[in-house]
């Protein structure tokens, strides 16, 4: 502060202290210091090992009747003297697959009974039970009606069965017509028939149960001329069965005698029990199980 005066001096120290407080008035307060905030961590994405469906693929839903059973139908060929009445078992989903066809299996009943006869034994019982648990395919089956047996009413229950009503029941419903997917069997008359057409008509059957066998007056007979008539790659599968105390149980061992003799290979059982229905409901099962058995599940 050379050249200045004393009071010079004091004046410009006063005037810069005002300055100085002036600066430090206008200057903005301390800020403290943020610290960044961390972001807070984002999930990965997970992968899904699932493809998503797209909504517009089909999904396969399983149809229903494939958990219910078959149905039995009545009806009549009014084409025949007399009418030839039949019951008819058509198996679960037989409505809803159209495109389906099946083998067919005829049983016949006995004398003095009707074309019920199988089912109140509890033939369709065992069926619904076999096709429905996957055990068997499925397959027709026809209950024709011989209620005339004692009745001159026109040709015999025979001729109307092979001539009238097998044609008709391949034509009106969805089976296999060969030899090879259809089967004949029958109790006590029934069998009777089914012995004497399953060997005479060869062509028609490739399977044959002879369940209480009645031989009808003659047949015994003509046995071994009509397996003579059967090339040996047609020899039908035969199933024979009888109780011990059965009256048609003689002719029944001759006619087992004649198969083997032949070389006709059979099933043959020998069971207690007479000829009666609680025979045959006791093994009803066993016959509708070995029929099915013979056609292979898909």
């Amino acid at each position: 502060m050379r050249g200045m005066s004393t009071r010079q001096a004091t004046k410009w120290i006063t005037q810069l202290l005002t300055l100085l407080a002036f600066i430090s008035a206008c200057s903005p307060p301390n800020q403290p210091v943020l610290s960044p905030t961390p972001l807070s961590p984002t999930s990965t994405p997970q992968i899904s090992s699932t493809p998503s469906v797209s909504t517009n693929t089909p999904v396969p839903t399983q149809l229903t009747c494939l958990h219910l059973p078959g149905r039995v139908e009545s009806n009549k060929l009014e084409s025949t003297n007399p009418p030839q009445e039949y019951l008819i078992y058509l198996p679960p989903c037989y409505d809803e697959q159209i495109d389906k066809n099946y083998p067919v299996l005829y049983l016949l009943h006995g004398q003095t009974y009707s074309a019920n006869q199988w089912i109140r034994l509890g033939a369709v019982t065992t069926l619904d039970q076999l096709i429905l648990s996957g055990e068997s395919q499925p397959f027709i089956v026809i209950f024709p009606d011989d209620r005339f047996w004692n009745l001159e009413a026109g040709p015999g229950f025979g001729d109307r069965l092979v001539n009238h009503l097998i044609p008709y029941i391949d034509e009106t419903y969805r089976t296999i017509p060969k030899r090879d997917q259809r089967a004949i069997g029958g109790l006590s008359r029934g069998s009777g028939w089914t012995l004497q057409l399953g060997l005479t008509r060869w062509d028609l059957f490739s399977i044959i149960g002879l369940h209480s066998l009645a031989v009808f007056q003659g047949d015994g007979a003509r046995i071994e001329k009509w397996l003579e008539t059967i090339p040996p790659s047609a020899q039908p599968t035969i199933f024979m069965d009888i109780g011990d105390n059965d009256q048609e149980f003689e002719m029944a061992v001759q006619v087992e005698a004649i198969f083997t003799k032949n070389g006709i290979t059979h099933e043959w059982h020998l069971y207690r029990g007479a000829h009666t229905e609680e025979y045959w409901r006791a093994h009803v099962a066993e016959y509708i199980g070995w029929y099915a058995s013979q056609w292979s599940n898909p």
